[in-house]
């Protein structure tokens, strides 16, 4: 096996991983909201949201590690690493919005500059 072989199994390990990350955690928090809706324990949309929009992060964060090392490991050319740009760039905005969804705070602001009707 060369050297590109190994890199872009690693990627797609690591792009699976992205997309299994995003797909359990939709389970998992439907499954939460379920028995939290069936038991009558209380919110369900808020928490539901929350576990949902944490595994999307997680899912995003690990297919921009994927697209970052099949780039930089396989074709560094000006092309590939300008259409690399755009895709963080769109993955981080994204980030960044459910992020303030999740939390109602930017990522670099402290706990407790959360406004007053935002905290559960």
């Amino acid at each position: 096996m060369t050297f590109q072989e190994i890199i872009e199994i690693v990627g797609r390990i690591i792009d699976g991983s992205g997309v299994a990350a995003v797909l359990i955690g939709v389970v998992v928090a439907s499954v939460y909201a379920l028995v939290r809706l069936l038991g009558k324990k209380g919110a369900v949309y808020r928490p539901y949201r929350r576990l949902l929009g944490r595994s999307i992060l997680l899912g995003l964060e690990l297919l921009v590690a994927a697209d970052i090392i099949r780039t930089v490991a396989i074709t560094p050319t000006i092309e590939s690493v300008g259409v690399l740009a755009g895709i963080v760039l769109i993955r981080t905005f994204l980030s960044f919005s459910l992020e303030l969804e999740i939390t109602g705070r930017w990522p670099w602001q402290k706990e407790d500059a959360v406004p007053e009707g935002i905290k559960e």
